[in-house]
């Protein structure tokens, strides 16, 4: 089965994801200047290297969740570092008096805060850190994440022109396809849906992949988001190809498609270095 989209590319792979060897990349937790705390996936480079800034769940348990940094991991062994913070309520952002994870971003949303810039300035304080400190090229940044962590690696690029590469895996994109957010209406949530930071995305390369019947973030959500990206890119194209991909396969409920880990590192080993400022 194949999805046509406008200026956009749209792909059918069949399975489930497989698991890359389990490279030895450690993880080190450091702070930057301003005491934001993030987590290094390898040492620092003789020059400044390409930097993958990857979201799923918090920076304790991603040092001990393989899967969750198997993009990162392929991407290591091409020179790269990866990085992982912190997503909103989960690990040391979650505050003492509201639940965690999901329904975390639903309580904030309930009472009117932000969920996601404090977390995006959170990520740019990092990468600015990195970048200043030699750590990172800043004409060499991509970012990614699985499930909610796609939906912050989204928000992180809208916010900061340097991250020229986004790679998302079953991500959130339409927080009320989430059952933590029952009884909130579209009205709270439409500020934060991937959907609204579509304008903000243009001229990025941007790789998704979803289950064709993925029940937890709603597979024709994610799908109608790519569209929009897509078409917002369209705009700004003057007939130039749109590097824009949609991957959609099989998959048993809210998991990744077949070698989606894989296709998304592979996705961003293509990305053309970015001119930057001498």
């Amino acid at each position: 089965m194949k999805y046509l989209l406008t200026a956009f590319l749209a792909c059918l792979v069949v399975g489930a994801d497989s698991g890359l060897a389990d490279d030895a990349v450690k993880m080190r937790v450091m702070e930057t200047t301003s005491g934001t705390r993030f987590g290094l996936f390898g040492n620092k480079p003789q020059s400044p290297a390409a930097t993958f800034f990857v979201f799923a769940t918090s920076v304790d348990e991603m040092a001990r969740t393989s899967i969750y940094t198997e993009t990162g991991r392929l991407l290591a062994r091409h020179g790269w570092l990866f990085v992982t913070l912190d997503p909103p309520c989960h690990g040391r952002d979650r505050k003492p008096d509201e639940p965690p994870a999901l329904s975390g971003w639903a309580h904030r949303v309930k009472l009117g805060q932000d969920p996601v810039k404090p977390f995006t300035d959170r990520c740019r304080d990092v990468l600015d850190w990195l970048v200043a400190n030699k750590y990172t090229d800043p004409g060499q940044v991509a970012t990614g994440g699985t499930s909610r962590g796609g939906f912050c690696a989204l928000h992180f690029a809208a916010s900061d022109s340097r991250v020229r590469t986004v790679v998302c895996v079953s991500p959130v994109t339409n927080l009320r396809a989430l059952r933590e957010f029952d009884g909130i209406t579209a009205k709270q949530t439409r500020p934060y849906d991937a959907s609204s930071i579509a304008s903000k995305l243009v001229g990025r390369r941007i790789w998704i992949s979803i289950g064709n019947a993925d029940p937890r973030v709603s597979t024709d959500d994610c799908i109608a988001t790519a569209r929009s990206f897509a078409r917002e890119a369209a705009r700004a194209s003057r007939g130039k190809p749109i590097p824009i991909e949609l991957v959609v396969g099989p998959s048993l409920g809210h998991s990744a498609i077949k070698d989606a880990y894989r296709l998304a590192g592979e996705f961003v080993l293509r990305q053309p270095k970015a001119a930057t400022k001498p």
